[in-house]
């Protein structure tokens, strides 16, 4: 088999996004650089199986925070296959200042994922498979943004 377990760390660009519809699984893109230049920078995707630390990187990892994550990396076997790290540790090396620890839940709603913060009015929404759809700015404003996403969606435009 050709994967082996390695410790790396990176930063988390983007939001973290559910890898199933339990929200039991977790899905990110580490970007690893050796240096300091932009044109040596590396995005890998990353998957985290274990539900309880999926369920904490989903509501607790914030974008522009530098990880520090151990894992088996598999790289690809065959022609369409995409190599990936399943996380099996993960620790913040360097929290963004002012972070508050808050209620967080995960909702399902057909297809859609949403996650409320008691902290935050804003309600990011995913599709089941981990489409990002947006953000509405409270929950009022989910059922807009679902609709203006499907209508995107139906007509072939992004």
């Amino acid at each position: 088999m050709n994967d082996s377990i390695i410790t790396l760390d990176g930063f988390l660009d983007e939001e973290t996004v559910p890898g199933n519809t339990q929200g039991t699984t977790a899905r990110f893109r580490l970007t690893i650089s050796p240096t300091d230049e932009t044109v040596d920078e590396t995005m890998l995707p990353c998957l985290i199986t274990d539900p309880a630390l999926a369920f904490s990187a989903l509501t607790e990892l914030v974008p522009g925070e530098e990880l520090r994550i151990t894992g088996h990396l598999q790289l690809p076997q065959s022609t369409g296959q995409q190599m990936c790290l399943y996380v099996l540790t993960l620790e913040v090396l360097t929290p963004l200042p002012e972070q508050t620890t808050s209620e967080v839940h995960i909702e399902r709603n057909g297809p859609y994922i949403y996650i409320f913060d008691a902290d935050n009015t804003d309600v990011p929404v995913w599709t089941e498979s981990g489409t990002w759809v947006g953000i509405a700015e409270d929950p009022g404003a989910i059922a807009p943004l679902l609709a203006n996403y499907e209508r995107r969606h139906s007509t072939g435009s992004s």
